[in-house]
């Protein structure tokens, strides 16, 4: 794993101090918080954008990948190297770094973007059954995952997009453990199939089929006040109340709230919600990061758990300044 992070030095002493403490950072950050933070003219914000490619974490993982595209052999998995310890899920193989990108704000329409997305639809299989990767595969979340890529970067995934439609269970929302007869939804698996049908929408491709069925799988979330059961008012799963980046297939309350951010999509149920992440704001201004993910990684973007994450601090404050606007 390449340790490539910034210190964390924040000057309490200053009106606003996070802004240009978030600044201070690799191009993936700084180009965000232009567009969503400040009011830079959108040509210095593209400028920054197209460093991503370039320089920092993006360049860092573009280097990682393999010459026929993918990154460790494999889609979901790593088809070379050690096996990782027991209860750790690598993050290295071809979908979670192409996740990262995304998160990153790769711009889809680099010639590096374009070049990779060519060799994964050609080269990269899914160790489920041996599918093409923008073909999917059968669990819900890892197709949720492919449809976002699928969209963001330019390829076909209109064929996962109407499995998944017909995979939608009663309740609204989706469960990996379908196939193995589960009825019931699963966050995980719910958050992972709205964020890739959203993205599949702002490409142009959304049908009024796709956009009830977002619906649906956003009323799940809702009537749950994102993060109770709805049978008995309790909290199922602790970890949804602690912010993780990358989040990669896992729920939290944060991610929740940046995907109704994201399609602008005001409820008052989600009010408590909101009010969480309002709480968990840092006397200087700054969001921790809380739970990351047991794997190995080819990079680490925070200085760990329990520290100011500048990651989590851009998206709270994203979504704290949506829900306020």
């Amino acid at each position: 794993m390449t340790e490539r992070t910034h210190e964390t030095t924040l000057q309490t002493d200053t009106p606003d101090a996070v802004t240009p403490w978030l600044l201070d950072s690799d191009p993936a950050i700084r180009w965000q918080v232009l567009a969503d933070l400040t009011d830079a003219p959108a040509d210095e914000v593209a400028a920054e954008r197209s460093r991503v490619a370039t320089e920092g974490w993006g360049a860092a993982l573009l280097a990682a990948r393999d010459p026929d595209g993918q990154w460790m052999g494999g889609a979901c998995f790593p088809g070379r190297g050690d096996r990782p310890a027991d209860g750790e899920q690598p993050w290295t193989s071809t979908l979670p770094v192409l996740l990262e990108l995304r998160a990153l704000g790769l711009d889809p329409t680099s010639d590096v973007a374009r070049e990779t997305t060519a060799l994964v639809a050609e080269n990269c299989r899914w160790e489920y059954d041996g599918s093409r990767f923008f073909d999917g595969e059968v669990e819900e979340c890892i197709n949720g995952h492919t449809v976002s890529l699928g969209a963001y970067f330019g390829a076909d995934v209109d064929g996962i997009v109407g499995r998944l439609l017909a995979g939608q269970l009663d309740d609204g929302g989706w469960n990996c453990e379908a196939e193995r007869g589960a009825t019931v939804s699963s966050f995980n698996s719910t958050i992972c199939v709205l964020e890739g049908l959203l993205e599949h929408e702002r490409a142009g491709h959304g049908t009024p089929e796709t956009l009830a069925a977002r619906r649906r799988g956003e009323e799940y979330l809702l009537e749950r006040s994102l993060f109770r059961s709805k049978r008995t008012g309790e909290v199922p799963d602790d970890a949804w109340l602690s912010f993780s980046f990358p989040t990669r297939w896992h729920y939290d309350v944060l991610r929740g709230l940046e995907h109704f951010r994201s399609a602008d999509s005001r409820d008052p149920r989600l009010e408590e919600a909101v009010e969480l992440v309002r709480s968990k704001r840092q006397g200087d201004g700054t969001w921790l990061l809380e739970n990351t993910h047991r794997g190995p990684a080819h990079l680490r973007y925070d200085d760990g758990d329990g520290r100011p994450s500048r990651w989590n601090t851009l998206r709270a404050r994203r979504v704290l300044d949506w829900w306020g606007a």
